[in-house]
């Protein structure tokens, strides 16, 4: 028997044995034989609504400052040239990695993964499946520096004159970075073609 041989059953977690057709599981009962053609649609789901979310989160502004009575909005790209304007060089850079460039190859690693799961590739064009899983895996976390950054601007300035909050768009991210792990997460590890050799 193989590993593949072998699936995980989505509500009592116990392994089961994987045969053609329907599979249902040992312990519970239920039927998991159609979980990964399931898992394809609730992952793409999750996804496209992690891109738009992605979209909202880069409109609108995600740290509002009030001073003085008047409200300034900036938005993650106004927050990188301004930095970058300043000066702030390695900050600018980290942060526009952190929430634009990792949402975005997360977003094609997962994507290419969907694609890529249901047909077979062979030769030298045959990308390890599992590897880039992994890779949206550890690049994951990256992607919320910027909230954490909001949330320590927002909990250090207490100034009278000066005040601190998130926006629409730090809530969008947040849920955007949510729905992006849900996505990976949803993938059934049956669709995801390592390579052995």
């Amino acid at each position: 028997m193989k590993r593949e041989d072998f699936i995980r059953c989505p509500y009592c977690e116990s392994v089961n044995y994987s045969s053609d057709g329907e599979v249902y599981c040992r312990v519970c009962k239920n039927k998991i034989g159609d979980e990964p053609n399931r898992s394809l649609s609730i992952s793409w789901a999750l996804l496209i609504t992690a891109i738009v979310l992605y979209v909202i989160a880069n409109s609108y502004p995600i740290l509002e400052i009030t001073k003085f009575g008047h409200t300034t909005g900036n938005t993650i790209i106004d927050g990188v040239i301004a930095l970058w304007e300043e000066g702030s060089y390695p900050i600018s850079i980290i942060i526009f990695l952190a929430s634009v460039f990792v949402p975005l190859l997360k977003f094609i690693l997962i994507i290419y993964i969907l694609i890529n799961s249901t047909r077979e590739i062979k030769g030298s064009k045959r990308v390890d499946q599992g590897k880039l899983y992994h890779i949206t895996e550890v690049i994951g976390p990256w992607s919320m520096v910027d909230i954490f950054v909001v949330a320590i601007l927002a909990a250090v300035v207490h100034m009278g004159s000066i005040k601190i909050t998130a926006g629409i768009g730090a809530t969008a991210f947040v849920l955007m970075v949510f729905f992006t792990m849900l996505s990976a997460m949803a993938i059934d590890e049956r669709l995801i073609k390592e390579d052995k050799e």
